[in-house]
């Protein structure tokens, strides 16, 4: 963050001081977890269900922290003696107590990062929303706009009311790009992003099912992730999926300019000439108003053919050629964990880590990744897709977990393992579709899923895992793994 004295913070964020003149600096990073706190740091007193960052005030202060952002009054911490340079971190900015502890520090937080990125006219700011895909673009996009200036990105997903801020106050004044995930659960909530830090560049990848339960339907859907571009400025660059008619309808909603991606042939920047390696990695030629390039992916599944092609419409505005951005997309690596992760064991089972969430179109598109890595070889590997509940589909959940279960069947997947009670209708709807015996079986839990997998996986099997996060599935896979070194 750029360096502001905790005076400065107070006015910012319409709070005042306490147990402060106000002088002190805060010039490091701004944490809501005392064990990330550094010196000249600033610590966040949130609130939680289970914890209160109250009462963990005192121990940031230990920890170097030049000042604490609360929604109350903490008494200093007598007992703890900072050293002479430190020794004005007894110090609190007490936010605006309108709304609540917790709602008045994210307020506050939200009103500090605004003021941040407004004071940096150098930096760039590009946002993503979608119903699957943020994350791997997020980092995509990262990694193509590095060579041009330092980027500032969120770790996994971290895209909510506190996430965002968080992250966009790790800007300074050396920050060319701020790339940012939103994530809504309802009409408003990424117009408020916007609102933190206002993104000249917007991309909407796809309107799918996830959050149906909050937003009703995928029409829904849609007016919520469109918030994105209405909130771009007359100079700013939405890109928009042209494959997705909903999202490439949010065109009439936008005034900046429109670049359409994707495979259509009306696409400003598109993919042609898609072919899938032994890992379903992809190769296929970059279309483009500068050029053609050829492109090869090292990251795996056909769905990064369209989350590579935003990366590239981003960096083609910004001035970079077919080719330079052809290369960097070619060099880009897996950054966040659980996303396609693929290992191959020594004994030639490969595992396919994917369970850091799930929704119905990121769970296609993981089976069709496992069906094509499992189909590149004479004869075919046999494939297992080990499958946990998708979260927050509403009243959809029995259909959509209905309908993964009848495409593993005809995706010819050899094995489905169905996790928990609450992804049942997978089993289900794999029977009804044709599977027959074992090939689709239920488990009560991922321990329960270890134990079948551990007795019944074979060198040259194919093993996907994935769920929604709250399901934790990812330790089946590092079971797996682990399984694999003994």
């Amino acid at each position: 963050m750029i360096a502001l004295t905790l005076a400065e913070i107070a006015e910012i964020v319409g709070g005042r001081l306490h147990a402060t003149d106000g002088s002190p600096v805060v010039t490091g990073t701004i944490e809501f977890d005392t064990r990330k706190i550094t010196g000249g740091g600033l610590f966040l007193a949130l609130p939680g269900e289970r914890v209160d960052g109250h009462d963990f005030a005192a121990q940031a202060v230990a920890a170097g922290a030049a000042g604490v952002l609360a929604g109350r009054e903490v008494d200093a911490p007598a007992v703890i003696a900072p050293p002479v340079e430190t020794r004005h971190a007894n110090a609190y900015v007490l936010a605006g107590d309108t709304n609540g502890e917790g709602a008045a520090v994210l307020e506050a937080l939200a009103k500090l990062a605004r003021h941040v990125t407004d004071r940096l006219e150098d930096l760039t700011i590009v946002g993503i929303t979608g119903s699957a895909g943020k994350t791997s673009t997020k980092d995509l996009i990262a990694q193509v706009l590095r060579p041009v200036g330092d980027v500032i990105a969120p770790p996994e997903s971290f895209n909510n009311e506190l996430g965002h801020p968080w992250t966009a106050l790790r800007s300074t004044e050396d920050t060319r790009f701020l790339v940012l995930e939103l994530s809504a659960r309802g009409i408003g909530h990424i117009a408020n992003l916007c609102e933190i830090a206002p993104p000249k560049f917007g991309a909407v990848l796809n309107v799918g099912t996830a959050h149906l339960s909050e937003f009703g339907s995928r029409e829904g859907i849609a007016q919520g992730k469109g918030e994105l571009v209405e909130a771009l400025p007359e100079d700013g660059v939405a890109i928009l999926n042209a494959d997705d008619p909903l999202v490439a309808g949010m065109a009439s909603r936008t005034k900046a300019k429109v670049v359409l991606v994707g495979e259509n042939p009306n696409a400003d920047v598109r993919a042609e000439n898609i072919v899938l390696d032994e890992q379903a990695r992809a190769s296929f030629t970059l279309k483009t108003a500068k050029g053609d390039a050829q492109v090869k992916l090292g990251l795996n599944g056909t769905h990064q053919v369209g989350n590579a092609l935003v990366a590239a419409a981003i960096a083609l505005e910004l001035g970079a050629t077919p080719e330079e951005v052809a290369q960097r997309l070619g060099a880009a690596e897996r950054v966040s964990a659980h996303r396609m992760d693929i290992t191959d064991r020594p004994d030639g089972v490969t595992v396919i880590d994917d369970a850091y969430n799930a929704n119905p179109d990121s769970v296609r598109a993981a089976l069709k990744a496992l069906a094509s890595i499992a189909r590149s070889t004479t004869p075919a590997r046999r494939s297992w897709a080990v499958l946990g509940p998708m979260a927050e589909l509403g009243d959809d959940a029995v259909r959509e977990h209905d309908e993964i279960g009848r495409l593993v069947v005809r995706l010819d997947i050899s094995k489905l393992v169905v996790v928990g009670e609450a992804a049942r209708a997978m089993h289900q709807g794999a029977h009804l579709e044709g599977s027959w015996g074992d090939e689709s079986v239920r488990v009560p839990d991922a321990d329960a899923a270890i134990a079948l997998l551990q007795g019944e996986v074979r060198p040259g099997d194919v093993v996907l895992v994935k769920a929604s996060n709250a399901y934790r599935l990812w330790r089946i896979a590092e079971a797996l793994l682990e399984a694999g070194t003994k």
